[in-house]
């Protein structure tokens, strides 16, 4: 197992020390990334000794037969942490900026990513930073939150760099679950449909399409191959997913159908309009007091694939207001379904637009498996740990 470790700049950079010590002792090879920063706080020297491999930094050349080091390196890493990480690298990650080693290298790696974020707290609780931080997340970035304590700046606070054992221990586990689903092509499904009245307008449902999202990243994670599928929403798409957009129903069928060819398993988390309504060439003028609209009905998608699924795993979804695990448990019968994914959207707080969220995963054999709430981010992760469980690596 091989880690990349960046140390950016910051008085916390000394603890890198314990870190790598910590991987070492697990058997993990530690690479690492020294920024310029942070050799003002830490020399070469001591993490050439620690960790017994050449420090990279902006100094560093092309490797050996010609190969660029950084794009070399990301061939061999499972698993890429920074800490400390800095509000100016988390800025650069976030942004795409390439300006030295450490912030290039990031942009190359298409490993699992932590983040150990280390400032002030005004730095920490500053909106450039929270947005900075969410933008990584979405993208699959998994970061451990600084702790409270007594900071540099003789004033106490929540800025500290986390603990190095549970730096440790959390890269330790990414670089676990980062090959659980390879060789895998996993495609999912996310975000509302339009379906147009005139070039103006549409009907459309309040899905924000976290659920789903989180899903392709949390199986990105994992080393899966994701084709992504969503409809129209405003987030950013995970690290290592191929992501197509579509508007209509009838284009998310489009696609589904063409990308499930040789998928392995299809998990339809999106809110595909059930009703369309007729489409007027031109803009509907305000005239009548009252408009009548006749909805016809629209794909059912999944009724569509389990009819005519070969070997893949099929999840569905099913928000439901009432008698939610009856009619999950009928959706999955008609369906022909592997698992299907039951949440109360009538509870304040979890579901559609929410950042959390609360599920029962009910399989074909009548087994169900209560998730209790947390993130969205957290929900994908024991989604797919129970629809692959006993998968081996």
């Amino acid at each position: 197992m091989v880690v990349a470790l960046g140390i950016s700049g910051g008085i916390a950079a000394y603890k890198a020390c314990e870190i790598i010590r910590g991987l070492d002792k697990a058997g993990v090879e530690v690479q690492t990334i020294l920024s310029r920063g942070g050799a003002r706080f830490i020399t070469p020297l001591t993490l050439q000794t620690l960790s017994r491999n050449t420090v990279l930094s902006d100094r560093t050349g092309p490797g050996d037969g010609g190969a660029v080091r950084h794009i070399d390196l990301t061939r061999r890493i499972d698993v890429f942490a920074v800490a400390p990480a800095t509000a100016n690298f988390l800025a650069k990650f976030a942004r795409g900026i390439a300006d030295d080693f450490l912030s290039t290298f990031y942009i190359s790696v298409t490993a699992p990513v932590v983040v150990a974020p280390a400032m002030n707290s005004r730095m920490w609780d500053h909106p450039a930073t929270r947005e900075n931080l969410a933008i990584l997340k979405a993208r699959g970035t998994r970061s451990l939150e600084p702790e409270s304590g007594w900071l540099a700046e003789q004033e106490q606070g929540v800025g500290r760099l986390a603990d190095p054992e549970r730096i440790v221990q959390a890269i330790l586990e990414e670089a676990e679950i980062s090959s659980l689903l390879a060789n895998l092509h996993v495609v999912v499904t996310a975000g509302p449909t339009r379906e147009p009245l005139d070039p103006v307008r549409f009907r459309s449902n309040r899905s924000s399409g976290r659920m789903g999202f989180s899903l392709a990243s949390a199986a990105a994670r994992r080393g899966a191959r994701v084709t992504l599928i969503t409809g129209p929403v405003g987030l950013h798409t995970p690290r290592g997913v191929r992501r197509i957009d579509v508007e209509s129903s009838a284009e998310m069928r489009k696609a589904v159908l063409e990308s499930r060819a040789d998928a392995d398993a299809v998990i339809m988390a999106a809110a595909v309009s059930d009703y369309i309504p007729p489409r007027s060439e031109g803009k509907i003028k305000k005239g009548a007091a009252e408009i009548d609209l006749r909805l016809s009905r629209g794909p059912d998608i999944l009724m569509e694939l389990g009819q005519s699924r070969g070997s893949e795993i099929l999840i569905g979804f099913a928000a439901e207001t009432e008698n939610l695990l009856d009619n999950a448990r009928d959706k999955l019968a008609r369906k022909n379904l592997d698992f299907i994914v039951a949440n109360d959207i009538s509870v304040p707080g979890i579901g559609m637009e929410a950042g959390e969220n609360e599920v029962t995963i009910l399989d074909r054999e009548g087994n169900t498996h209560p998730v209790p709430r947390a993130p969205k981010e957290q929900i994908a992760g024991r989604i797919l740990d129970h629809v692959f469980r006993g998968r081996s690596r």
